[in-house]
Protein backbone atom coordinates (compact mmCIF):
# COMPACT_ATOMS: atom_id res chain seq x y z
CA UNK A 1 0.00 0.00 0.00
CA UNK A 2 1.55 3.20 -0.54
CA UNK A 3 1.96 5.73 2.70
CA UNK A 4 1.07 9.10 1.65
CA UNK A 5 2.63 12.81 2.46
CA UNK A 6 0.89 14.01 5.86
CA UNK A 7 0.80 17.54 5.29
CA UNK A 8 -0.50 17.83 9.10
CA UNK A 9 2.52 16.40 10.65
CA UNK A 10 4.34 18.81 7.92
CA UNK A 11 2.88 21.72 9.35
CA UNK A 12 2.92 20.86 13.00
CA UNK A 13 7.06 21.42 11.84
CA UNK A 14 7.77 22.58 8.60
CA UNK A 15 11.09 21.67 8.59
CA UNK A 16 12.62 19.36 5.20
CA UNK A 17 15.66 18.00 6.29
CA UNK A 18 17.93 17.42 3.37
CA UNK A 19 20.21 14.35 3.62
CA UNK A 20 22.89 13.30 1.35
CA UNK A 21 25.41 10.34 1.52
CA UNK A 22 24.40 9.27 5.22
CA UNK A 23 25.15 5.81 6.14
CA UNK A 24 21.94 3.47 5.81
CA UNK A 25 21.93 2.53 9.23
CA UNK A 26 22.28 5.69 10.70
CA UNK A 27 19.35 7.13 8.37
CA UNK A 28 17.06 4.62 10.62
CA UNK A 29 18.29 5.56 13.60
CA UNK A 30 17.87 9.65 13.06
CA UNK A 31 14.47 8.80 11.58
CA UNK A 32 13.95 7.58 15.30
CA UNK A 33 15.23 10.31 16.46
CA UNK A 34 12.33 12.13 14.71
CA UNK A 35 10.03 10.58 15.46
CA UNK A 36 10.92 11.33 19.67
CA UNK A 37 12.00 14.81 18.38
CA UNK A 38 8.49 15.63 16.81
CA UNK A 39 10.06 16.58 13.59
CA UNK A 40 8.18 14.74 10.53
CA UNK A 41 10.03 15.25 7.14
CA UNK A 42 13.40 13.57 5.58
CA UNK A 43 14.62 14.06 2.27
CA UNK A 44 17.21 11.76 0.42
CA UNK A 45 19.15 13.36 -2.63
CA UNK A 46 18.57 11.08 -5.51
CA UNK A 47 22.60 11.65 -5.60
CA UNK A 48 23.71 9.89 -2.48
CA UNK A 49 24.77 6.61 -2.51
CA UNK A 50 21.87 3.85 -2.25
CA UNK A 51 19.25 6.72 -2.22
CA UNK A 52 16.39 4.62 -3.50
CA UNK A 53 17.13 1.94 -1.25
CA UNK A 54 17.26 3.78 1.76
CA UNK A 55 13.72 5.94 0.31
CA UNK A 56 12.24 2.83 0.23
CA UNK A 57 13.40 1.39 3.37
CA UNK A 58 12.66 4.40 5.27
CA UNK A 59 8.80 4.37 3.96
CA UNK A 60 8.89 0.74 4.96
CA UNK A 61 9.85 1.74 8.29
CA UNK A 62 8.66 4.97 9.05
CA UNK A 63 6.36 6.31 6.42
CA UNK A 64 2.85 5.63 8.95
CA UNK A 65 4.83 8.39 10.57
CA UNK A 66 6.88 10.43 8.98
CA UNK A 67 7.50 11.95 5.39
CA UNK A 68 10.10 10.46 3.34
CA UNK A 69 11.13 12.34 0.14
CA UNK A 70 13.52 12.58 -2.52
CA UNK A 71 15.58 15.54 -3.38
CA UNK A 72 17.86 16.66 -6.37
CA UNK A 73 15.32 15.52 -8.69
CA UNK A 74 16.42 16.93 -11.98
CA UNK A 75 14.05 14.84 -14.83
CA UNK A 76 11.33 12.99 -15.81
CA UNK A 77 13.48 9.85 -14.99
CA UNK A 78 14.94 11.06 -11.56
CA UNK A 79 11.11 11.52 -10.35
CA UNK A 80 10.36 7.92 -11.60
CA UNK A 81 13.13 6.61 -9.62
CA UNK A 82 12.16 8.25 -6.21
CA UNK A 83 8.37 7.23 -6.70
CA UNK A 84 8.95 3.70 -7.50
CA UNK A 85 11.10 3.59 -4.51
CA UNK A 86 7.96 5.01 -2.48
CA UNK A 87 9.06 8.68 -2.12
CA UNK A 88 6.26 10.84 -0.69
CA UNK A 89 6.95 14.23 -1.37
CA UNK A 90 9.46 15.67 -4.39
CA UNK A 91 12.18 18.19 -4.23
CA UNK A 92 14.33 19.76 -7.40
CA UNK A 93 17.07 22.00 -7.52
CA UNK A 94 15.83 23.35 -10.17
CA UNK A 95 12.16 24.55 -12.12
CA UNK A 96 11.75 21.61 -14.19
CA UNK A 97 7.97 22.04 -15.55
CA UNK A 98 7.37 18.15 -16.76
CA UNK A 99 8.50 17.15 -13.25
CA UNK A 100 6.00 19.78 -11.56
CA UNK A 101 2.88 18.86 -14.08
CA UNK A 102 3.31 15.55 -13.30
CA UNK A 103 3.42 15.67 -9.51
CA UNK A 104 0.32 18.11 -9.59
CA UNK A 105 -1.61 16.00 -11.78
CA UNK A 106 -0.87 13.19 -9.22
CA UNK A 107 -0.90 14.92 -6.39
CA UNK A 108 2.44 14.68 -5.63
CA UNK A 109 3.66 17.15 -2.74
CA UNK A 110 6.32 18.91 -5.07
CA UNK A 111 9.04 21.34 -3.75
CA UNK A 112 10.67 23.16 -6.70
CA UNK A 113 13.87 24.94 -7.09
CA UNK A 114 14.00 28.78 -8.40
CA UNK A 115 15.71 31.77 -7.38
CA UNK A 116 14.45 34.85 -9.26
CA UNK A 117 11.07 36.46 -9.02
CA UNK A 118 10.21 34.94 -12.30
CA UNK A 119 11.22 31.59 -11.38
CA UNK A 120 9.35 31.59 -7.84
CA UNK A 121 6.35 32.75 -9.89
CA UNK A 122 6.52 30.29 -12.44
CA UNK A 123 6.87 27.38 -10.25
CA UNK A 124 3.92 28.76 -8.26
CA UNK A 125 1.65 29.24 -10.89
CA UNK A 126 2.55 25.45 -12.65
CA UNK A 127 1.23 23.94 -9.04
CA UNK A 128 4.33 23.97 -6.69
CA UNK A 129 3.18 22.71 -2.89
CA UNK A 130 5.82 25.51 -2.28
CA UNK A 131 8.50 27.29 -4.04
CA UNK A 132 12.23 26.28 -2.48
CA UNK A 133 14.34 28.79 -2.68
CA UNK A 134 17.65 27.80 -3.52
CA UNK A 135 20.28 28.88 -3.07
CA UNK A 136 19.07 30.85 0.05
CA UNK A 137 22.15 31.35 2.23
CA UNK A 138 23.61 34.19 0.44
CA UNK A 139 21.04 36.39 0.19
CA UNK A 140 19.43 35.52 3.60
CA UNK A 141 16.15 36.03 5.30
CA UNK A 142 15.88 39.62 3.89
CA UNK A 143 15.53 38.57 0.13
CA UNK A 144 12.46 35.97 1.65
CA UNK A 145 10.71 39.35 2.48
CA UNK A 146 11.59 41.00 -0.36
CA UNK A 147 10.51 38.63 -2.55
CA UNK A 148 6.89 38.33 -0.54
CA UNK A 149 6.06 41.89 -0.76
CA UNK A 150 4.63 41.46 -3.85
CA UNK A 151 4.23 38.18 -4.09
CA UNK A 152 2.64 37.40 -0.88
CA UNK A 153 0.50 34.56 -1.96
CA UNK A 154 3.35 32.11 -2.57
CA UNK A 155 4.51 29.87 0.03
CA UNK A 156 8.53 29.82 0.22
CA UNK A 157 10.70 27.01 1.18
CA UNK A 158 14.40 28.76 1.52
CA UNK A 159 16.87 26.24 1.34
CA UNK A 160 20.30 26.73 1.58
CA UNK A 161 22.29 28.28 5.03
CA UNK A 162 19.68 27.66 7.34
CA UNK A 163 20.56 26.62 10.56
CA UNK A 164 19.24 26.59 14.11
CA UNK A 165 20.21 30.41 14.92
CA UNK A 166 18.61 31.78 11.50
CA UNK A 167 15.62 29.21 10.92
CA UNK A 168 13.58 31.82 13.47
CA UNK A 169 14.81 35.15 11.09
CA UNK A 170 13.21 33.10 8.22
CA UNK A 171 10.05 32.24 9.69
CA UNK A 172 9.49 35.74 10.52
CA UNK A 173 10.34 37.26 7.24
CA UNK A 174 7.30 35.38 6.26
CA UNK A 175 9.18 31.59 4.97
CA UNK A 176 6.43 28.87 4.91
CA UNK A 177 9.13 25.92 5.34
CA UNK A 178 12.65 25.79 5.23
CA UNK A 179 15.24 22.89 4.15
CA UNK A 180 17.92 22.52 6.39
CA UNK A 181 21.13 20.52 5.18
CA UNK A 182 23.80 19.45 7.75
CA UNK A 183 23.40 21.87 10.05
CA UNK A 184 20.16 19.55 11.50
CA UNK A 185 22.56 16.56 12.02
CA UNK A 186 25.76 17.41 12.98
CA UNK A 187 28.05 15.18 11.81
CA UNK A 188 29.33 14.78 15.79
CA UNK A 189 26.49 13.17 16.87
CA UNK A 190 26.85 10.58 13.93
CA UNK A 191 30.29 9.61 14.78
CA UNK A 192 29.36 9.10 18.42
CA UNK A 193 26.32 7.46 17.30
CA UNK A 194 24.88 9.63 20.33
CA UNK A 195 20.72 9.42 19.60
CA UNK A 196 19.98 10.76 22.58
CA UNK A 197 22.06 13.99 22.29
CA UNK A 198 20.41 14.20 18.58
CA UNK A 199 16.85 13.98 19.64
CA UNK A 200 17.90 16.94 22.13
CA UNK A 201 19.65 19.11 19.05
CA UNK A 202 16.09 18.24 17.10
CA UNK A 203 13.81 19.34 19.50
CA UNK A 204 15.75 22.82 19.62
CA UNK A 205 14.78 22.90 15.97
CA UNK A 206 11.69 22.50 16.37
CA UNK A 207 11.08 25.38 19.15
CA UNK A 208 13.08 27.54 16.75
CA UNK A 209 9.98 27.05 14.85
CA UNK A 210 8.01 27.77 17.62
CA UNK A 211 9.17 30.66 19.07
CA UNK A 212 8.86 32.03 15.18
CA UNK A 213 4.86 31.82 15.07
Amino acid sequence: MTKTFSWEAFNKAPIVSIFRNLNSDDLLNVAQCFQESGLSTMEITLNSKNATDDIERLVKEYGSILNIGAGTVCSMEDLHLALNAGAQFIVTPILDKEVIQYCVKETIPIFPGAFTATEIYTAWKLGASMVKVFPSGALGPGYIKDVLAPLDSIKLMPTGGVSQENLTDYFKAGASAVGVGSAVVPKSYLQNKDWKGLTSHLKLFLKAYQDAI
